[in-house]
């Protein structure tokens, strides 16, 4: 059998050595290597996109709140043995929302509250707070750097105003605040919302504040 002459290199002008050839070998398979790598590498990132895609398009999609609605009257009902008075569930218009409700006790007095976060038609917040033989540093530890800025009477019941919405402190949630007692219960709203949403839930609480006076 002829052997087969030794491979011309142009850029060489001359036959390739042993050495040369297989260095030469040597670099097709690596870049052959590399190339395979990287080809593997994008069909398996067009796989992974593929995939994401498919379970953007089939998984349902809903225009509910993501702020999960719970059920006020319901946990006020098992909550009521803490309490001789009865736990307010106000009853408020179309587009309110309830998205957390329990007793809490604070750690510095240990008063009982029942407390209720609502979040308003327009998406704002009322944290309503119900406490039971509480105490005012418990309401000054709600309203904590706020001040009062007078009263307002509301279905006949008189609440003690704090507006902080004009104010550069940082007083957290409480830009507006509304507070008044009934029985054995303080009842406090603070949040973001307008002075006519809060007005909205004092009106609603009157029922609950009337049987305790």
């Amino acid at each position: 059998m002829a052997t087969r002459p030794p491979r011309v290199v142009a850029e060489l002008g001359r036959p390739e050595t042993p050495e040369e050839t297989s260095a030469r070998k040597a670099e097709n398979s690596r870049n052959h290597r590399q190339r395979q790598t990287l080809r593997n590498l994008l069909l398996a990132l067009g796989a992974s996109l593929a995939v994401m895609l498919l379970i953007v398009l089939i998984v349902p999609r809903s225009d509910t709140p993501i702020e999960p609605d719970v059920d006020v009257a319901s946990i006020a009902q098992q909550a009521q043995v803490a309490s001789d008075d009865p736990l307010a569930v106000p009853g408020l218009p179309g587009g309110w929302r309830a998205n957390a409700a329990e007793l809490r006790v604070s750690r510095t007095d240990e008063v009982t509250a029942w407390y209720v976060g609502y979040l308003t038609a327009e998406d704002e917040y009322i944290g309503f707070f119900q406490g039971l033989d509480a105490n005012p540093t418990w309401v000054a530890g709600l309203l904590e750097r706020t001040l009062a800025a007078g009263t307002t009477t509301i279905d006949g019941v008189t609440w003690t105003v704090y507006d902080n919405r004009d104010s550069t402190d940082d007083v957290g949630n409480a830009r507006y605040g509304l507070t008044t007692e009934a029985g054995d219960s303080t009842f406090v709203l603070l949040g973001t919302a307008t002075p006519e949403e809060f007005e909205t839930l004092a009106s609603a609480l009157t029922p609950t504040i009337d049987e305790q006076n």
